[in-house]
């Protein structure tokens, strides 16, 4: 039908087409499916393509597609691909957690806890540093005289400190390099 070569052409989902226009992606499914649409979804759709409510309205031939003759074009097959790699990307590196493809190496599961780590660490590193900075700002401005923000940063860059620590310091002098050197020592001692 040619909402779905409207859709294509601007290369949109179903999805994203139900977005803009505010019409469920059902009733586009069923729309493209060769279904009637009602006069109130022909007019969404109408306004989001920019397009008469006339040609929306005319009927094209449904033809079904030969498996031999692909009808989807070079474009359509590269935004299938890329649309594929996002899917297959979201749930290997899903945000919940642990939730790791069960393919994915140990070693890879261990690099994506450490981005984790360190993304979680620079949020809030960042977020110390614009809080100290407005304190800073209120104490110079009602009584400059005496630094009281010092105490709010204090208390609030512990627990920053400790993130830091636990991100960049375990893997330096006492690292898992230091570890074996200690075991390796001692073992030697036996």
């Amino acid at each position: 039908m040619i909402i779905r070569e409207l859709r294509l052409q601007r290369g949109w989902s179903q999805e994203q087409l139900a977005e803009i226009s505010g019409v469920s992606s059902r009733t586009i499914q069923r729309i493209e499916q060769g279904n009637k649409a009602s006069l109130e979804s022909l007019k969404c759709l109408a306004a989001v393509f920019e397009t008469p409510l006339n040609k929306l309205q005319e009927d094209k031939p449904m033809t079904t597609i030969n498996p031999a003759h692909e009808a989807l074009s070079d474009e359509d097959r590269s935004a299938l691909k890329y649309a594929h790699y996002l899917k297959a990307y979201d749930k290997q590196y899903s945000k919940d957690g642990d939730n790791f493809d069960p393919k994915a190496s140990s070693r890879e599961k261990e690099v994506i806890e450490e981005v984790r780590r360190l993304k979680k660490f620079y949020f809030s590193a960042i977020t110390y540093v614009m809080i100290v900075v407005l304190l800073l700002i209120i104490n110079l401005l009602t009584s400059p005289g005496y630094l009281w923000v010092i105490w709010p940063a204090l208390g609030m860059g512990i627990p920053v400190a400790i993130q830091a620590f636990h991100n960049f310091g375990m893997k330096g002098k006492f690292g898992e390099d230091w570890e074996r050197r200690q075991i390796e020592e001692r073992l030697r001692n036996l």
